[in-house]
């Protein structure tokens, strides 16, 4: 797995809210950053928001994290954003595309980046909210655009296109970095690496599969054929056989 990981240039993040499990992940160097959410935080039972930010960026402040914002005002948000921000110099705050109503965020973002804050933009999923966020981050520091492929597949679409459009808006903006968010699987991953996205958020239970990485696929293969045997016999299922009869010869008239 060393291998294959190291031979990766898109910079994988742990996408979590489980602080025992971030902080299992920060001892391997191949996890290069975090991200977490609202959703996340609520599942995981996260009681005080700032307590948690603050533990974990002084407890990892060598690597990105990313908290986001919990307002649906403008206003608010911006206040929040700059608390946000004081949490740690590794902080980038997420600042999703719209409101709730549809309102576009770019302006929001515009100010932010221009008070110096990290920003990653969140949910995004289509070309013209990148074009929007790109004119708000161009002049900003260090920031992030979250497109949600795993989302624009759900909606039976292909996110290829859309992550590669961005890529191209970026091209002349290298502080802005690409964010491959809500992968569905492994391989997602490699297609990540494949197109150039800068970085691919990765949940727990995807980081578990990581040593399935470049696996010979005739063993693996192998491997499935002996789990459905040894489930089968570990179930105690059996099935009745009968030993064919030989069929009668009829002798063929003369």
């Amino acid at each position: 797995m060393a291998d294959q990981l190291s031979m990766l240039r898109v910079k994988i993040f742990s996408d979590s809210a489980d602080q025992a499990s971030i902080v299992e992940m920060a001892r391997h160097p191949w996890v290069k950053g975090f991200t977490t959410n609202p959703t996340l935080m609520r599942k995981a039972g996260v009681k005080d928001y700032e307590a948690f930010g603050r533990a974990l960026t002084r407890r990892i402040p060598d690597r990105p994290f990313s908290f986001e914002v919990l307002s649906n005002d403008f206003t608010e948000m911006e206040q929040q954003a700059r608390r946000i921000a004081t949490w740690g110099d590794n902080v980038y705050v997420k600042i999703p595309i719209t409101d709730t109503y549809g309102q576009s965020a770019a302006a929001l973002v515009q100010r932010l980046a221009r008070q110096g804050v990290k920003i990653n933009v969140t949910a995004v999923m289509t070309l013209r909210q990148v074009d929007a966020i790109v004119d708000s981050l161009r002049d900003g520091p260090p920031s992030c655009v979250s497109i949600f492929a795993g989302r624009i597949a759900d909606a039976g679409c292909d996110p290829l296109p859309i992550l590669r459009g961005a890529l191209a808006r970026l091209y002349d903006h290298p502080h802005i970095e690409l964010i491959w968010a809500s992968p569905r699987e492994l391989f997602n991953i490699v297609q990540a690496d494949i197109i150039g996205c800068h970085i691919i958020t990765v949940t727990p239970d995807l980081l578990k599969k990581l040593p399935l990485l470049g696996k010979d696929l005739t063993q693996y293969s192998l491997e499935t054929v002996k789990m459905f045997v040894e489930d089968a016999r570990a179930a105690g299922f059996t099935l009745e056989t009968q030993t064919p009869s030989t069929p009668e010869l009829i002798p063929a008239e003369q």
